[in-house]
């Protein structure tokens, strides 16, 4: 935007509730996302303060008196721009995760307010943002409120990803769906896990994949994907959608099955890394998996433990911080 002939930047504040115990949770997810600046309000710092022995002071400060019994609060800024949607969507899924995995509700209701747009002008706002894209060299992706030209060649992807990860937009998908392009062959099969929009099972089916299986963690999600694969003239017969945890519920692996010619997950480093032992599992072998969501500094990591799961690694691609990378199943 442009104040006095001065551009600025129009950041959005986030406040992610939690507690004193879930602040290393949640900053790790944050970090995971790539996010790696965020200020901390925590009662306990208040205690802290006044238990101080060696502390002397004559008055508090204002700042510090309103943490005494404030709800612990981590705050993030998001730069209001293109990949703002995405990243927001992707923060709220994690949290959703992480809720999940906190079964004696010790990391508090881990839900997120914003704090300088309204959520309802957030809904619509965005909009704006998302246009038609061409990604690789096949797929055009478009939300269904923008028009594309005649005789556009590309395969179209018309995606509404509402409260979901996956417009396209941000690099973790794009480098996913590159790699997609390269590795689906006519009449495969293929799984896509943490699904968010459906956007990279649908993309596969349109480059060529007879039949897709989503998954997510989010029922909200699991149903967004399931629309936007009958708005793109996919019939149910050829695109099933699941919610759950593939790491924690044995029940929902066993839906999922195996026999996968293509694996697919764009998530965060750690969900990675917790999933890394249960890939081999769902894949053919020579199967191909392909995997997105990694900040540069834990692509050693999470390609090594990959790896040692029987896959070979095939191609890397990076985009700014992010990577993603593809491999091929070698060990049954």
């Amino acid at each position: 935007m442009l104040k006095n002939g001065v551009n600025t930047v129009d950041w959005i504040e986030v406040d992610i509730y939690t507690t004193t115990d879930g602040i290393e949770a949640v900053t790790g997810r944050l970090l995971g996302l790539g996010i790696d600046g965020f200020v901390i309000k925590d009662a306990k710092d208040f205690e802290d303060f006044l238990n101080d022995k060696d502390g002397n002071w004559d008055y508090i400060d204002d700042d510090l008196m309103g943490l005494k019994n404030c709800e612990t609060t981590v705050t993030v800024y998001l730069e209001n721009n293109a990949d703002s949607p995405e990243l927001l969507n992707a923060l709220r899924s994690e949290l959703k995760a992480l809720k999940l995995t906190d079964e004696s509700n010790a990391f508090g209701r881990l839900e997120t307010e914003l704090k300088n747009i309204r959520e309802q002008d957030w809904a619509n706002n965005w909009k704006q943002y998302f246009k038609p894209l061409c990604v690789g060299e096949k797929l055009l992706i478009k939300p269904s409120w923008e028009s594309i030209d005649e005789g556009e060649t590309r395969k179209v992807l018309e995606i509404d990803p509402a409260a979901s990860f996956g417009t396209g937009q941000h690099n973790t998908t794009q480098l996913c769906l590159e790699l997609l392009e390269d590795n689906i062959q006519d009449g495969c099969k293929l799984l896509d896990l943490g699904c968010g929009s459906g956007i990279l099972s649908i993309a596969g089916i349109l480059l060529g994949a007879k039949s897709a299986c989503a998954v997510d963690i989010d029922e909200n999600s699991v149903r967004i994907a399931a629309e936007n694969a009958l708005k793109n003239n996919i019939s149910k017969d050829r695109y099933t959608a699941l919610a759950g945890n593939i790491v924690t519920d044995s029940e929902l692996v066993q839906r999922i099955a195996t026999g996968y010619d293509v694996v697919c997950a764009n998530i965060v480093a750690d969900v990675l890394l917790a999933m890394s032992g249960l890939f081999a599992g769902f894949i053919k072998q020579d199967g191909k998996l392909v995997i997105s969501g990694i900040i540069e500094p834990r692509k050693d990591e999470v390609l090594r433990a990959v790896q040692a799961n029987g896959f070979e690694l095939n191609e890397v691609k990076q985009k700014d911080d992010w990577v993603a990378a593809s491999f091929v199943y070698k060990k049954r």
